[in-house]
C-alpha cells in the first residue's frame, strides 16, 4: 500500500497538468463543432445566417492576430520577468558570500532568456502595422 502513494502522487500531478491543458482545448473544439453543425443544418434548410453567427465564428481568427499593443504588452511583461529574475539572483547572492558583483550567479544567465524575449516583442511592436 505504501508503494502506491508516490505513484498516485506522480499521476495526480501530471494528470492535473494534462487536464488543465487538454480540458479547455477539448471543450472549445467541441463548441466549435456544435456551431458548425448548427450552421450546416441552417444552410441545408435554406435559412440565411445572421451576422452575429458569422461574427462569433470569426472571433477566434481575429482575436489571435498580432497587434502593436499586444506585442508591446507581451514584451514589457517578459522584460519585467527577466529583470525580476536578475534582481532575485543579485539579492540572493548578496546574502551568503558578500556582494561578488553577481557575476558567478547562474540565475542571471537564466534571466537573460525572458529579458531577450521581451526585447524582441518590444522591437516587433514597432514593426507591426496592425493596431488595436
Amino acid at each position: 500500500m505504501d508503494d502506491l502513494i508516490p505513484l498516485f502522487a506522480i499521476f495526480a500531478v501530471f494528470g492535473t497538468i494534462t487536464a488543465i491543458i487538454v480540458g479547455p482545448t477539448y471543450l472549445k473544439s467541441r463548441e466549435r463543432r456544435e456551431i458548425q453543425q448548427t450552421v450546416r443544418a441552417a444552410i441545408d434548410k435554406g435559412q440565411a445566417l445572421p451576422p452575429e453567427v458569422i461574427e462569433a465564428m470569426s472571433k477566434d481568427v481575429t482575436k489571435n492576430l498580432p497587434s502593436r499593443s499586444r506585442d508591446l504588452r507581451k514584451g514589457i511583461i517578459w522584460l519585467a520577468v527577466g529583470i525580476g529574475l536578475a534582481a532575485f539572483g543579485v539579492v540572493s547572492d548578496m546574502g551568503g558570500n558578500g556582494w561578488n558583483g553577481g557575476v558567478d550567479n547562474g540565475l542571471l544567465g537564466i534571466a537573460c532568456i525572458p529579458a531577450t524575449i521581451g526585447l524582441a516583442f518590444i522591437v516587433l511592436s514597432f514593426f507591426n502595422k496592425n493596431k488595436d
